[in-house]
């Protein structure tokens, strides 16, 4: 289980992009705890309903049908505003894209059959700039 860097999201191939939206639904109604997402609980649900809304929107971009937002609803019904933030800002940082990155890289290296050339080189272009043009770096 896994929230991808939120910079990346428009980057996933179409497994990954499905996936995370089953993950968080999983989220919504279990409330589930893994290593790779603890992370999330340490925040304020803002951060994880804004999440949720750039997955949304990117599934929405390239046509994928959502078929119920009922369990998001529900675990969002108590949320009276929301702040317009980057979500997981602490977690969501530069190194969490590289290990996203290299998530990524390994699974177009091995073949994923649903990883496009074009969106694995728009995705390199993309972490190398950003990396290119931050202080850490690659480390």
């Amino acid at each position: 289980m896994r929230l991808w860097h939120v910079d990346l999201l428009n980057y996933l191939p179409k497994g990954q992009l499905l996936s995370q939206w089953r993950e968080l639904n999983s989220i919504f109604a279990k409330e589930d705890k893994h290593i790779l997402i603890n992370y999330i609980y340490e925040y304020p649900k803002n951060d994880l309903y804004i999440y949720a809304k750039k997955v949304i929107e990117e599934m929405k971009k390239r046509g994928y049908q959502i078929r119920s937002y009922e369990k998001m609803n529900k675990y969002f019904g108590d949320l009276e505003s929301v702040k317009h933030v980057k979500p997981f800002k602490n977690h969501h940082d530069n190194e969490y894209l590289q290990i996203c990155y290299y998530n990524l890289k390994e699974k177009f290296i091995r073949g994923q059959k649903d990883f496009e050339e074009d969106k694995y080189n728009n995705l390199c272009r993309y972490v190398n700039d950003i990396l290119k043009n931050s202080i850490d770096g690659f480390k």
